[in-house]
């Protein structure tokens, strides 16, 4: 279920994704819609290194499913991360589901739970699904511990 999970996010957020005016992004979109994952992520890693997010979460997911890099779910939780400090919902969503499954990270529900929490605070109905799933392996007081860190969560 694991595999399946990280495949259908992959494929949900190359879906979903909206190509940016920045020249190189877009360079790195347009390879990866050819499957040239080795040119996406020439593309997109010098931008992720300087910040931007949308990046980020590309490389990340370049990571998690191992195109054009060595699959490795703790770098994809890497760049997931930094994209979700700085407010990228879909980077959110990714993160919150590597906490659901354990994937790049130790499994952990309220973590999860958080990071969707936050994704759907923003208005993205997806995370609403891994609320869901979230809150389905929860206490009702770990459900409230996850609603409390998504309140008083700030950027590090």
């Amino acid at each position: 279920m694991r595999n399946v999970i990280k495949a259908a996010l992959v494929a949900i957020a190359l879906a979903l994704a909206t190509p940016l005016a920045a020249q190189d992004f877009d360079v790195g979109w347009e390879a990866a819609q050819r499957d040239d994952y080795l040119a996406a992520e020439r593309e997109w890693r010098p931008l992720a290194e300087q910040g931007h997010a949308d990046a980020q979460i590309r490389l990340g997911q370049l990571y998690a499913a191992g195109l054009g890099v060595p699959q490795d779910d703790a770098e994809a939780v890497n760049w997931y991360r930094k994209a979700a400090n700085q407010g990228n919902a879909l980077a959110r969503i990714a993160l919150g589901f590597s906490y659901f499954i354990g994937s790049g990270v130790e499994q952990d529900y309220i973590q999860a739970y958080m990071w969707g929490d936050l994704a759907v605070a923003q208005g993205s109905e997806e995370a609403i699904i891994l609320l869901k799933l979230a809150a389905g392996e929860m206490t009702p007081e770990q459900i409230a511990e996850a609603q409390k860190l998504a309140r008083e969560w700030k950027p590090k």
